[in-house]
């Protein structure tokens, strides 16, 4: 009995997951006997309620290289905190020579961003939002690892209000003014 049910929450898990392949390749090894084609896969995974993870994935064939990745992507997947529909403030990565912009954008904006880091918005669950790829590198995996690191900056008021030993209101109300008692 327990285990059907364990079997039923993992079919529901297995279904809120958003994957997106990011690249797909054909990479070959030269060997003394000839050349060796195996497929890399980068993959990314999330739940739309804030959390997105990536993936990489290498196998002979392209669905085993996307099945390793999807599984890796869903284990790395990391907490992100957002507002509404949107971002808390501003963040901007770097990985490589890719930098990734995230600003957050009034509501009914959409997403507006590249193919890869479009895939990493809708598989968090963002859907107003401004980004800009900058660098001399397009690089699809090094724009979503830049985008990830720009996303793990993101915290919630509620967590900098901790850290900062104050309440949530003088956070976002700004927490120099003395409040009369």
């Amino acid at each position: 009995m327990s285990q059907e049910r364990k079997e039923k929450s993992s079919a529901s898990e297995k279904k809120e997951f958003i994957d997106t392949v990011i690249s797909l390749k054909r990479v070959t090894k030269v060997t003394k006997g000839g050349k060796r084609f195996s497929f890399a896969a980068c993959v990314v995974s999330g739940n739309q309620t804030g959390s997105v993870g990536i993936g990489l994935g290498k196998g002979r064939e392209a669905s085993l290289a996307v099945a390793k990745a999807t599984v890796r992507a869903r284990k790395s997947l990391i907490p992100v905190a957002i507002r509404g529909a949107t971002l808390p403030f501003p963040v901007q990565g770097r990985h490589g020579a890719s930098t990734v912009i995230i600003r957050s954008a009034s509501k009914g904006t959409g997403v507006i961003a590249g193919k890869a880091v479009r895939a990493v918005m809708m598989a968090l669950g963002v859907t107003d939002v401004l980004t800009k790829a900058i660098g001399p590198s397009r690089s699809s995996q090094n724009v979503v690892k830049a985008a990830l690191n720009a996303l793990a900056q993101c915290r919630s008021a509620e967590r900098v209000a901790y850290l900062r030993g104050k309440s949530i209101n003088q956070v976002i109300k700004g927490g120099h003014h003395v409040e009369a008692q």
